[in-house]
C-alpha cells in the first residue's frame, strides 16, 4: 500500500517529533557554511553540555607516504595494482571500489572487490584478467576480485570478468557479492559487444556459482552505484549515480512466491517484480522535486514509488523516462549500507545541476515508516585542499562501534572519517599518497569501507593505482 501525501501530513501532525525525528539525527558537519561544527577539544565539549571527545586523536604522518593513522593504528597493504597478483599469475586489476567481507574457510576473511574500470580493455595497464567461464563481455575491462586474507597469507583470484565500470555495489543477507555496473553503454558503444549496466551476483566462496555470468536484467539497465537487501521484506533498493537530469533511488520488489537465496536471482525473468523509482513529499503534503531541497539534518519526507515503464531502458533511459512531478531525483547518488533496519544512502554533493548546493548529504530510509530522514549534511567547502574539513561521502558502512565510518571522495585531501550517531565527526586515515606532483598535489579517493566479520578490521582502498588496505587498532565504541 502506498504512503499518500494525505496520510503523511496527518501522521505527522498526530504524532509530531515522534515521525519527524525518529531514531537519532546528527549533523555531519565539519565544512565552512555546515549546520554544526567536529567536536575536537573533550574539555571544552565537556565545559558545553558535550559528551566529551570522539574518534581516536590526531592523524600521524607515515613515513611510507600512503596512509596517516591515529597513534597505536597500523595498517597492511593486502593488494597493490601492478604489484600484487593473482593465483593465476596476473597483476592485480586497477582502481578498486566498492567492497565487502564475508566469513571464509577456517578462520579466513574473504572480500569481493569491484574493479572500477570503465571502456576497452586497451585503455588499461591491469584490467580484470578474462578468466575462462567468468566472462560477460570480453570487450569490457572491469569485474571483480576475490580476496582471502589470513594471518600471513593472502590470496586472490577473478570472480566475474567481462562487465564495465564496477562501482559500488552491495553484499547480500545469504552471502553473495552484487555488482554494480555505473554505466548505460549498450553493444556498439565504447567498444563493447554486450549491453552494459546491469547488476551481477558473485559468490566467494563457491567459483562455480560464478560461470557464465548472467545480468539480473529484473534490476534495471542504466548507471548503477550501489544496492542494499532487506532482509526481512525482500525488496532491494539501488542508487544511480548520473546528471542530466539527476539519478534516482530504486526499489525492487520480488514477485509473489519467490525466496531468496545464493543464484536465485539469475534465474529471475527479466522483467519479474516490480521495479519502482522513489518520488517524495513533505509533512505538508508538498512534492519534492530534490533531495537537495533539504537543508537541515532532522528534516523528514515521505516516499512512494512510481512504477518505471521500460527498465532495460531499451530507447531511453530509466532516468529520462519520467516527466518533472512524477519522481525525486538527487545528484550523485552513491554509497548504500544496511543497518538499524534501515538504508542509509549518500548523496555525495550539488552543484549547480541541483535546486541547493551541498558537499554530501547522507539519508535514512525507514521501510516501516516509508520515511527518508537527513541524517548527516555537509556545507559547500571553500577550500577543500586545506586538512580538517570533510567533503564528498561516497562510500559508507555501518560501523561495530557505533554510528558510521565513510570513505571521502571529494576534492583535495581525502580521508576515513567517522560519524557518531549524533552527528560528531572525528578522523580516521588521511590518504598520503600523492598520485599528483610536489607542486600540484593529487589524492584518489578512498573506497570500499568495510569492516571485517568479527568487527577486528577496517578494510578500505585507494582507489588509483588500486591498493587495498586492513586498519588494526584500539577500536572502541564511540560516544554519541
Amino acid at each position: 500500500m502506498s504512503l499518500t501525501r494525505r496520510d503523511f501530513a496527518r501522521k505527522s501532525a498526530i504524532t509530531g517529533a515522534g515521525v519527524a525525528l525518529a531514531g537519532s539525527v546528527g549533523a555531519l558537519a565539519t565544512a565552512p557554511n555546515a549546520l554544526a561544527s567536529t567536536e575536537t577539544d573533550g574539555a571544552d565539549a565537556e565545559a558545553h553540555g558535550g559528551h566529551g571527545s570522539v574518534g581516536y586523536g590526531p592523524l600521524l604522518p607515515d613515513p611510507d607516504g600512503i596512509l596517516a593513522l591515529p597513534a597505536g593504528f597500523e595498517y597492511r597493504v593486502i593488494t597493490y595494482s601492478g604489484r600484487t597478483k593473482l593465483e593465476s599469475g596476473e597483476f592485480t586489476p586497477s582502481n578498486h571500489d566498492g567492497t565487502s567481507t564475508f566469513h571464509g574457510p577456517r578462520g579466513a576473511t574473504l572480500l569481493v572487490n569491484n574493479h572500477e574500470l570503465k571502456g576497452p580493455r586497451a585503455n588499461w595497464k591491469y584490467p580484470v584478467p578474462l578468466t575462462e567461464g567468468l566472462v560477460y563481455d570480453p570487450a569490457a575491462s572491469g569485474g571483480c576480485t576475490v580476496v582471502e586474507v589470513r594471518r600471513d597469507h593472502v590470496a586472490e583470484w577473478v570472480g566475474i570478468a567481462g562487465t564495465s565500470t564496477n562501482c559500488a555495489g552491495g553484499n547480500t543477507p545469504w552471502g553473495t557479492w552484487l555488482t554494480c555496473e555505473e554505466t548505460e553503454d549498450k553493444a556498439g558503444q565504447n567498444g563493447m559487444t554486450k549491453d552494459h549496466g546491469y547488476v551481477f551476483e558473485v559468490d566467494p566462496e563457491d567459483r562455480r556459482a560464478n560461470r557464465d555470468p548472467k545480468p539480473i536484467k529484473a534490476l534495471g539497465r542504466y548507471a548503477h552505484e550501489a544496492v542494499v537487501v532487506d532482509p526481512g521484506r525482500g525488496h532491494l533498493y539501488l542508487t544511480e549515480d548520473a546528471a542530466g537530469p539527476n539519478g534516482l533511488l530504486y526499489r525492487w520488489t520480488p514477485p509473489a512466491g519467490f525466496h531468496h537465496g545464493r543464484g536465485k536471482l539469475r534465474t529471475l525473468a527479466d522483467d519479474a517484480g516490480a521495479f519502482q523509482a522513489f518520488k517524495c513529499f513533505d509533512s505538508g503534503g508538498k512534492f519534492v522535486d530534490d533531495l537537495s531541497r533539504a537543508t537541515k539534518t532532522g528534516t523528514v519526507y515521505g516516499v512512494d514509488w512510481v512504477d518505471v515503464p521500460d527498465r532495460d531502458a531499451r530507447t531511453t533511459s530509466v532516468r529520462k523516462q519520467f516527466t518533472d512531478g512524477q519522481i525525486t531525483r538527487a545528484r550523485k547518488l552513491e554509497g548504500m549500507w544496511w543497518g538499524d533496519g534501515g538504508a542509509y544512502i549518500v548523496s555525495s554533493y550539488a552543484r549547480e545541476e541541483s535546486p541547493v548546493q551541498h558537499d554530501g548529504q547522507v539519508w535514512f530510509y525507514d521501510p516501516k515508516r516509508r520515511t527518508l530522514t537527513l541524517k548527516v549534511l555537509l556545507g559547500v567547502n571553500p577550500d577543500p585542499a586545506e586538512d580538517g574539513a570533510f567533503d564528498g561521502p561516497d562510500n559508507i558502512t555501518v560501523s561495530p562501534y557505533g554510528g558510521l565510518v565513510i570513505a571521502e571522495d571529494g576534492e583535495g585531501v581525502q580521508h576515513l572519517f567517522g560519524a557518531t550517531d549524533s552527528g560528531r565527526t572525528y578522523p580516521i586515515a588521511r590518504n598520503e599518497l600523492n598520485i599528483g606532483t610536489a607542486e600540484e598535489p593529487e589524492y584518489s579517493e578512498f573506497t570500499g569501507v568495510t569492516f571485517s566479520p568479527d568487527g577486528s578490521t577496517l578494510f578500505a582502498n585507494i582507489q588509483t593505482p588500486g591498493i587495498m588496505l586492513a586498519i588494526t587498532g584500539p577500536w572502541k565504541r564511540q560516544k554519541r
